[in-house]
């Protein structure tokens, strides 16, 4: 069931509906105005995979376009699906052995007891002969009847010992899978996820497959087999009662199968209702101080009721099939139970069925249920697993970012020449963004590129790393066709400083140096003073030695930005990359930063994105980009001779959009 549906159902009963909040909607308006909400949130997190492969990643500003992977209201190969599971579980082949054994001998002593208890009652308690019984020998029996019982509980916990390792080391294998493949992916997998869906497959999916590998699928095999031995004894008992049962089971299978149909659905959607609530509250979070300066808090708390609501639902639906198969398989098991009562009593007193058979069978009667109820019961489990290890093969399945060539060049060193000669690229196919770029740098120049938001500046500079690749032309650098160069040797030659500033948990000694991670304590040092960054650092507490956490909360943006750009300049990478690098600095900052910088410039191929024109007047050329294209070119004074876009722009005629 798609979001886009819950969310219009939701509509149709909220009439008279109050909301979690406590706020009933009472006027036609406010109807409206959620009705719009609904469908907003419906589109943002509904089917964003399906825009985003539309409308393609479309850049930084297409960037946590998707919220999951499809949409599907259960999952799609449940058969694959559990392959994959049992290919983590076969890892483990000797515990699982040794756990399958313990199983096995737990519930051969399990019925095996249950079954002595006709040999004690016909011999010791009322003998079929008709003699007294006799104390001494019941005592003996009991006493074999409690060596079997403990054997049982020892292998019990045996085997949940072994489970809980087997479940352990599979959620380990996984994560580590998981996260590996995760590094490999290209950017635009980044650009069209939430964070929050990609870390809910990191926790809540993955917890739910350790749920169902630590006791539900061993309790599946249990079941299973004591269902099947309980049958057995059943038939060696007394064949006639053994019919009664044969005749609910296919009563009782139908049931379990109808329900556990219903319940995988609301279970499938239920996993993705949380990664789209999860999605939510890690943009609201991140997004907070947005949200208070537009005064939008109470729209958030909508939203997110709207969200939380369509969770609770879906959570509704699954826990209630999910639960009512209890109370189904108690029912069935009590008119099992009355029925083989009633005929074994007959059976007693017309055909001289013994005591003891009677009560060993009433009593495997009694519990036949129960193995088809644990099988039931743990569909829920394993459903819920179900979905959650789909979503994260949905992610294992995403294509890497493809592997470089056996013949890849290594340069040594990287001058940083780079050429571009009528490139063309798009994020979807039919799409440009890019139009016939054509431009050279080489090292010690600085590249200024300026022009209207989304004209595709930063795309131009994504490729250069390979973040992506073009459709047609060709990018060189050093003459060497990018492609034929090994990613991580490109991109350890290429670095950037983003809008975005990031920055690790760690001293900031550590953050600079993540920039280069053999770089002395001086050359860190050297970079914060290049970057503006050292007279700051040493009057925090610790200096260099400062820990920060969660991205950096205990400084300014500005400097977090300055510590993003010493980053930069301590890796001495020859390509040099300033996406707006420095539109979180104030401006004598800026000026601090812009002194620096020639210096770190004076050797390497620098191209910067700016939108305050006066931070590119110094720069050896500049290119004017509109709708993916280079419509002027030249030195900042040549530009202002042309009297064109830049004239425009940089005299205030037009603005940057």
């Amino acid at each position: 069931m798609s979001l886009n549906t819950t969310l219009n159902k939701d509509t149709a009963l909220g009439k008279n509906m109050v909301s979690e909040s406590g706020h009933a909607p009472a006027a036609a308006g406010d109807m409206a105005r959620r009705k719009r909400m609904e469908e907003s949130l419906g589109r943002r997190y509904g089917s964003r995979v399906a825009d985003a492969k539309r409308r393609g990643p479309g850049g930084p500003g297409g960037r946590h376009g998707g919220a999951g992977h499809g949409d599907r209201s259960k999952p799609k190969d449940i058969k694959k699906t559990f392959g994959y599971i049992l290919s983590y579980v076969f890892k483990e082949k000797p515990r699982l052995m040794a756990a399958l054994f313990c199983v096995i001998i737990s519930t051969a002593s399990t019925l095996a007891a249950s079954y002595m208890l006709r040999p004690i009652i016909n011999t010791y308690i009322v003998p079929v002969d008709g003699s007294r019984g006799d104390p001494a020998g019941l005592f003996k029996a009991l006493i074999g009847m409690l060596g079997v019982y403990l054997a049982g509980v020892l292998a019990t916990y045996l085997q949940s010992r072994l489970l809980t390792r087997i479940g352990q080391n599979c959620l380990r294998s996984m994560r580590t899978d998981l996260f590996k493949h995760m590094e490999k992916l290209p950017v635009k997998f980044y650009d069209t996820n939430t964070r929050g869906d990609i870390m809910s497959r990191f926790t809540n999916d993955i917890d739910n497959v350790g749920n169902m590998l630590s006791s539900s699928l061993i309790s599946v095999f249990t079941a299973m087999l004591t269902l099947a031995g309980t049958f057995s004894l059943m038939l060696y008992t007394n064949w006639v009662l053994t019919l009664v049962t044969v005749v609910i089971v296919p009563l009782i299978l139908l049931l379990v199968k109808n329900i556990s149909i219903k319940s995988s659905g609301f279970f499938a959607s239920q996993q993705r209702a949380l990664g789209a609530l999860n999605g939510y509250i890690e943009e609201a979070v991140t997004g907070q101080k947005v949200i208070k300066v537009f005064n939008h808090e109470e729209i958030a708390s909508e939203e997110f009721d709207i969200l939380n609501e369509r969770l609770k639902k879906n959570q509704v639906a699954a826990q209630f099939y999910g639960g009512i198969m209890g109370p189904v398989m108690n029912c069935s098991s009590q008119v099992n139970y009355t029925l083989t009562a009633v005929l074994g009593g007959l059976l007693a007193v017309l055909r001289g069925f013994d005591i003891g058979g009677l009560t060993v069978f009433l009593n495997y009667s009694r519990h036949f249920a129960r193995p088809i109820n644990e099988i039931a019961m743990t569909t829920t489990a394993i459903f819920s697993a179900l979905a959650g290890a789909e979503r994260v093969m949905s992610v294992l399945k995403e294509s890497p970012e493809e592997p470089d060539a056996d013949d890849a060049y290594i340069p040594r060193p990287m001058h940083g020449d780079v050429v571009m000669e009528n490139v063309d690229f798009g994020y979807t196919e039919g799409k440009p963004v890019l139009k016939n770029i054509s431009l050279y740098a080489h090292p010690g120049q600085k590249i200024a590129f300026v022009g209207s938001t989304g004209a595709g500046k930063t795309t131009v500079m994504n490729l250069i790393p390979r973040f992506y690749d073009i459709q047609s032309g060709t990018i060189t650098i050093d003459g060497v066709d990018i492609k034929k160069y090994s990613r991580s040797e490109l991109r350890k030659n290429v670095t950037m400083v983003l809008q975005e500033s990031h920055l690790f948990s760690g001293t900031i000694m550590e953050n600079i140096r993540y920039g280069r991670l053999d770089a002395t304590d001086e050359e860190v040092i050297e970079a914060a003073k290049t970057a503006s960054a050292d007279a700051f650092i040493r009057h925090l507490p610790d200096g260099y030695n400062t820990y920060i956490d969660a991205d950096g909360s205990n400084l300014s943006q500005g400097q977090r930005q300055l510590l993003n750009i010493a980053r930069a300049a301590v890796s001495k990478a020859p390509v040099l990359i300033l996406d707006e690098a420095t539109s979180s600095v104030d401006t004598r900052t800026e000026r601090l930063i812009d002194d620096g910088m020639h210096h770190l410039m004076n050797d390497r191929t620098t191209f910067v994105i700016a939108h305050r024109l006066s931070t590119v007047r110094d720069a050896n050329a500049i290119m004017v980009l509109e709708h993916g294209e280079i419509i002027e070119r030249g030195t900042h004074e040549q530009l202002l001779e042309l009297k064109g876009r830049y004239y425009e722009l940089y005299t205030g005629k037009a603005e940057l959009d």
